[in-house]
C-alpha cells in the first residue's frame, strides 16, 4: 500500500511517501531557524511558513515515480495533536489532494506516529505486548502496547515535556534553539557530576508522571549562581542538567517495568525527537538488557523529529490492523489539537 503523507504539527513541513513500511522518501523543511530570534515557536509564523512550503515538500516527495498521485493508494496526514493553525496548513492540503484524486484519506494520532516510528523500514516481527516511550518537545509518556491500537498510559507528563525541558535548559546556558541536540554537545565536555540538581518527583511512590519545571527552575537558580559562566561552567551545567533529566525517566521506567513484572514484555519502542540523544539510548539500553527488555529505535535519527514518514507508516499499521474506521465525508476531517492516544 503506497501512502503520501503529511504533517505539520508544529515547526516543520513535511511530506512522505511510504510503501507498506518502507520509507520511500521522507522530506523535512524545517523552520527552526525562522523561530530562533523568539526562543521558540511562534504559531502565526509558523502557519505562514507551512503554507509557503507546503506544496514543494510534496512535490519533492512525491518526485517523478508518484507525481501525479496515480500510484498512491491513499493519503494520510497528522490530525492532531499539535499546533491548531499549523495542523489546518497540512489538513487542508491532504482533503484537497483526497478529493481532486479521489483517493482515501486517513488521519493519523502524531503521538501514534512517534511510538510507532521504529517499525519503519523494520523487517523484524514484533512479539507484543511491548512498552513504548515517546520523549519529544510537547510530549513525553510512557505506554503499554498490548498491541496495535490498544494502549494505555503508564505515566505522562504533568507540566513540562522532556523535549522542552532539554531546549530550556540550553537557551538558559544561552546555546540557542532549538538547544537540546546542542545541549548534548556540550554535555559530552562535561562532568555530570559537577553540580547537584534535584531529580524531579523522586519521592512519589507511584511513578506514573513525569514533571521537569521544578528541575527548570533550579537550573536557572543554579546558573544566577554560577555566573559569570566559562566555557568549563557550561559543559559541567549541561551534563549535569541532562544526566538528572534522564534520572528522571529511568525512575519512571524502572518503576512500571517491575510493576508489571507479570506480563510479559517484549521490547520497548523509542520516539520522539530526544530520542536523537546517544546519552538517552545507552542508559535506556544498559537498563532495559538486565530484563531482557530489546530497545527498538528508528532507523535514522531523521525519523526521531517531526516527519510524515512515520505518519504514513502508521496509517498503513492502522489500516492493515482493521482499526481504521472510514470517513464518509472527507470535509468533515478536522483538526485536533489536544488529541489523546
Amino acid at each position: 500500500m503506497k501512502i503520501l503523507s503529511i504533517d505539520t504539527s508544529c515547526d516543520e513541513t513535511s511530506a512522505a511517501v511510504t510503501e507498506n513500511t518502507k520509507v520511500i522518501s521522507n522530506i523535512i523543511w524545517s523552520q527552526a531557524s525562522q523561530h530562533a530570534n523568539f526562543g521558540g515557536v511562534m504559531p502565526s509564523l509558523a502557519q505562514r511558513l507551512h503554507k509557503e512550503r507546503i506544496d514543494w515538500v510534496i512535490n519533492k516527495a512525491l518526485g517523478r515515480k508518484y507525481k501525479y498521485l496515480k500510484n498512491i493508494d491513499a493519503i494520510a496526514v497528522t490530525q492532531g495533536p499539535g499546533l491548531a493553525i499549523a495542523l489546518e496548513v497540512g489538513i487542508s492540503k491532504a482533503k484537497e489532494l483526497a478529493i481532486k484524486y479521489n483517493k482515501p484519506l486517513i488521519p493519523v494520532n502524531h503521538i501514534e506516529g512517534h511510538l510507532l516510528s521504529a517499525l519503519a523500514n523494520n523487517k523484524t516481527l514484533i512479539n507484543f505486548p511491548a512498552l513504548g516511550l515517546v520523549v519529544s518537545g510537547g510530549n513525553t509518556q510512557l505506554i503499554y502496547i498490548e498491541e496495535l491500537g490498544k494502549y494505555k498510559i503508564l505515566a505522562e507528563t504533568v507540566d513540562d515535556a522532556l523535549g522542552e525541558a532539554l531546549d530550556k535548559g540550553a537557551r538558559l546556558l544561552g546555546l540557542g534553539y532549538p538547544g537540546g541536540s546542542i545541549l548534548e554537545k556540550f554535555a559530552r565536555l562535561g562532568n555530570p557530576k559537577k553540580y547537584i540538581l534535584p531529580t524531579p518527583l523522586v519521592d512519589d511512590k507511584i511513578k506514573n508522571r513525569f514533571s521537569y519545571s521544578g528541575l527548570k527552575t533550579a537550573m536557572f537558580r543554579l546558573i544566577e549562581k554560577e555566573k559569570p559562566l566559562t566555557k568549563e561552567k557550561i559543559c559541567n551545567l549541561a551534563a549535569s542538567y541532562q544526566e538528572v533529566a534522564f534520572k528522571h525517566v529511568e525512575n519512571v521506567l524502572l518503576y512500571q517495568i517491575n510493576q508489571s513484572s507479570n506480563q510479559p514484555i517484549n521490547c520497548l519502542l523509542l520516539g520522539g525527537g530526544v530520542a536523537n540523544n546517544n546519552l538517552l539510548r545507552s542508559k535506556l539500553r544498559k537498563h532495559l538488557a538486565s530484563y531482557k527488555i530489546a530497545l527498538l529505535i528508528p532507523y535514522t535519527k531523521k525519523l526521531c523529529g517531526d516527519n510524515a514518514a512515520m505518519v504514513g507508516v502508521t496509517a498503513y499499521l492502522k489500516t492493515k490492523n482493521g482499526e481504521l474506521k472510514t470517513i464518509i465525508n472527507i470535509r468533515d476531517l478536522d483538526r485536533k489539537p489536544n488529541l489523546k492516544i
